[in-house]
């Protein structure tokens, strides 16, 4: 598979320290002005989402394919066909409330606008999906460092080795996301990942990276690299990216996604998708 550039290649632009204490309102008005950039850190407290259109035709294929690989795809809302709007943020619109975008035709990247109004179709279902980030707040109470926001770049994502479940026509691998963990708190990593399984759930893959079929943890397929300490363990956790790795393995002839990092922040809690009366 081609590596898509990242922002090894080109400049990150970083979203403002004190995005933390944004409302979700008040981030998706931010990027609807045109404020670009990843979103780990943004808005305390709230589910963060991936996004995949597809064209009406290919919506069953997308869903069969979540629906067969609920790791990397947990679905959290599927969205009439056309429709820019979703029940998981009241007043939002799908269209241009993202920092940034990908367009896809026949699996190629043609575009990375920061509105998408001028590729909305009124044929397409858009899937979203949960993302890690949700998760990373849990992390850093746990004392897990978050080295990507630390270090103010977007999370490595890998291309592994490991196929999803083909669905129709819909068929590529898992993609994964990952973060350095210190030994000492690497329990406590699984514990806090593994209570939310709506957005990825626990870790597919802790420890060497070749066990994933990725060769060098300093050339990411999507964000950036990050330092890893010699006593830090790498853990990986299954991304939302994946359906992007399916369009560019199935090449469907169109779709819209969000550009890797840069997700859609929802009015949703992160309780709201915890489980409880596990110990």
């Amino acid at each position: 598979m081609t590596r898509v550039q990242s922002t090894e290649d080109r400049p990150v632009t970083t979203i403002e320290q004190r995005s933390p204490d944004w409302s979700p309102r008040t981030a998706r008005a931010r990027f609807r002005a045109g404020l670009a950039g990843p979103t780990a850190g943004v808005a305390a407290g709230h589910t963060q989402a991936n996004l995949i259109a597809v064209p009406a035709d290919w919506a069953y294929d997308m869903l069969l394919f979540c629906q067969r690989n609920p790791k990397p795809c947990p679905v959290l809302d599927v969205t009439d066909a056309g429709s820019p709007t979703t029940v998981l943020a009241e007043g939002a619109d799908l269209r241009t409330d993202l920092p940034r975008y990908r367009v896809w035709q026949d699996g190629e990247l043609v575009d990375e606008p920061t509105d998408a109004r001028a590729y909305w179709r009124d044929d397409l279902v858009a899937f979203l999906i949960g993302c890690s980030f949700t998760f990373e707040w849990g992390l850093a109470r746990a004392g897990v460092p978050i080295r990507h926001v630390e270090e103010g770049r977007n999370v490595p994502m890998y291309v592994t080795d490991r196929p999803c479940r083909p669905a129709g026509r819909l068929s590529g691998p898992m993609v994964v996301s990952m973060r350095p963990v210190p030994p000492r708190r690497l329990g406590a990593a699984i514990k806090e990942s593994s209570l939310l399984p709506a957005v990825h759930g626990g870790p597919v893959h802790c420890g060497d990276p070749a066990g994933l079929g990725i060769a060098d943890l300093g050339r990411p397929d999507f964000g950036d690299p990050v330092t890893v300490e010699e006593d830090e363990i790498p853990v990986f956790w299954a991304c939302g990216v994946t359906p992007q790795a399916a369009v560019m393995a199935s090449r469907p002839p169109f779709a819209i996604t969000h550009a890797p990092g840069q997700m859609f922040l929802t009015d949703a809690r992160d309780e709201q998708y915890r489980l409880v009366g596990i110990d």
